[in-house]
């Protein structure tokens, strides 16, 4: 059999393409979990208290570049079956995407500690109850906005200020992203209260595709849109 032939008999069988597609998840899951180990770590030490959720804060800095670098590697996964190189395409899109990520990810992380003890220790503060569900609800909102904004980041290169306004732009533009993107960080929160951080780390590729493929529809407006 020639190359030629074996190559395209790899690449139309459905057993490899199962192959492939097992093989690029195994491969990001692995380098999305050695990039954010330096925060797993201590995350996993540190008791459920309100009064470590500036810590947790601290630990979860190094999770969205590397959340980044595995959209990156998803979405960049090459159709050549027999030219795999998740773990290649991962680190470039960390490096390329590190500063751009930093900069909308420490402002969030940084306003969400503020509302989580805030929250924490709502009774002593003595305001009305509405107020809690107003942050609760604007705290979702920025959650919703930062799942678009480390999309674009990851996949586009817009400043800063251009990635916050497509992000809120696209909230209202793909209301079925934010809704898709909703019941994702439902999942993830569930399977943090029910099982643990390090669980949630161990199916982050399979978290990181489905950002991935919720957000297909605002990446294609954006491309065609936006970066033509």
């Amino acid at each position: 059999m020639s190359t030629v032939a074996a190559r395209r008999y790899f690449g139309e069988g459905p057993l490899s393409r199962i192959a492939a597609f097992v093989y690029t998840v195994l491969v990001v899951e692995v380098m999305l979990v050695a990039a954010t180990l330096p925060g797993l770590v201590p995350l996993l030490l540190l008791d459920r208290h309100p009064s470590n959720v500036p810590l947790a804060a601290l630990c979860a800095l190094p999770l969205a570049p590397a959340v980044s670098a595995a959209v990156y590697a998803i979405h960049h996964r090459s159709g050549d079956l027999t030219d795999l190189h998740p773990g290649a395409r991962f680190w470039r899109g960390y490096r390329l995407n590190l500063v751009a990520v930093l900069r909308i990810w420490v402002p969030w992380l940084a306003w969400v500690a503020i509302v989580g003890v805030n929250l924490a220790y709502f009774g002593a503060a003595g305001v009305p109850g509405w107020w809690a569900v107003l942050l609760v609800v604007i705290a979702v909102a920025a959650t919703l906005w930062l799942a678009n904004a480390l999309v674009i980041a990851s996949l586009f290169s817009f400043r800063t200020k251009d990635v916050a306004r497509l992000a809120a732009y696209f909230l209202a533009r793909t209301p079925g992203v934010a809704l898709a993107n909703a019941c994702l960080l439902l999942v993830a929160a569930g399977v943090i209260v029910l099982a643990s951080e390090a669980v949630l780390a161990l199916l982050g590729a399979v978290f990181v595709m489905a950002l991935v493929r919720n957000s297909r529809k605002m990446i294609t407006q954006v491309q065609e849109e936006f970066a033509a």
